[in-house]
């Protein structure tokens, strides 16, 4: 097991080269033998933070032909972080030393399609739609398809969010060499494109 840090453009490189391989039907599927499963007891060193959705068709180790320890990876519906969700990033971040997060929103979200059409806040998805709403007024005024523009600007808004978090993410990313990527994913294509 390699306990070497990559920077945070080799490791975006790594993924979007494990990408285009989805893409084209040509994965390696990494580090899934035995031998690998069991140098992972001594720890892990995952080389990317994924923020992205809990939609059952976005799997990040599949989309970037990744294997076990390789990446760091949160899901949660809408890809929006709140306390817990930074919380998890900051541990990846300041104790495994992980170098690169990439907030990737993805085509026909369900979560941003919900903010679309709820106004209140009913249940605890209400936490989710009012944090995804602000996307959703800044798409109102952009022309174009109002929920892919809702789910970009989302998944921006909140890699600025992590930019601004103090006080951990904030000195990594000035003084630590951390980097924070915005993405959208095209369920229909299985391209990552980088926002």
């Amino acid at each position: 097991m390699s306990t070497t840090v990559i920077s945070a453009d080799d490791a975006l490189k790594e993924l979007m080269d494990g990408n285009r391989r989805f893409m084209e039907e040509h994965q390696k599927h990494p580090h899934e033998d035995r031998q690998w499963r069991y140098s992972l007891t001594e720890g892990q060193h995952p080389f990317a933070v994924i923020l992205t959705c809990s939609d059952s068709r976005v799997a990040p180790e599949i989309i970037f032909d990744q294997g076990l320890g390789d990446l760091f990876v949160i899901r949660v519906a809408g890809n929006v972080a709140r306390e817990k969700v930074i919380g998890s990033i900051e541990y990846a971040i300041a104790h495994l030393g992980t170098k690169l997060i990439v907030v990737m929103g993805h085509e026909k979200c369900g979560a941003v399609g919900a903010s679309l059409e709820i106004d209140e806040n009913e249940g605890h998805i209400g936490a989710i739609i009012q944090a995804i709403k602000p996307a959703v007024y800044l798409a109102k005024q952009m022309e174009g398809d109002l929920l892919t523009n809702s789910i970009r600007n989302n998944a921006q808004m909140v890699a600025e969010q992590l930019k601004e978090a103090q006080p951990i993410l904030t000195r990594e990313i000035k003084s630590g060499g951390v980097k924070v990527v915005p993405a959208y994913y095209k369920i229909s294509t299985g391209e990552v494109e980088l926002l």
